[in-house]
């Protein structure tokens, strides 16, 4: 199973946060939210599995704390 564990306002910021999350050595799935033909301006869904959430958790805590 998959969990989301953060969502992002953008595909540009999801697509940060992957890469930061795949640096982890973790792996990361990016759903977009609600309604597709908003395209890369809506909202997307930054999944892990479930047992890599906790991790994954606390490495997305540390970047928002380094910003």
């Amino acid at each position: 199973m998959w969990k989301v564990v953060y969502v992002a306002e953008n595909k540009s910021i999801a697509e940060m946060l992957k890469d930061l999350l795949d640096k982890e050595g973790l792996l990361v799935m990016l759903r977009p939210v609600g309604i597709p033909h908003a395209g890369s301006s809506g909202s997307y869904e930054v999944l892990v599995p479930e047992s890599e959430a906790e991790e994954a958790s606390e490495v997305l805590v540390s970047f928002r704390a380094k910003r």
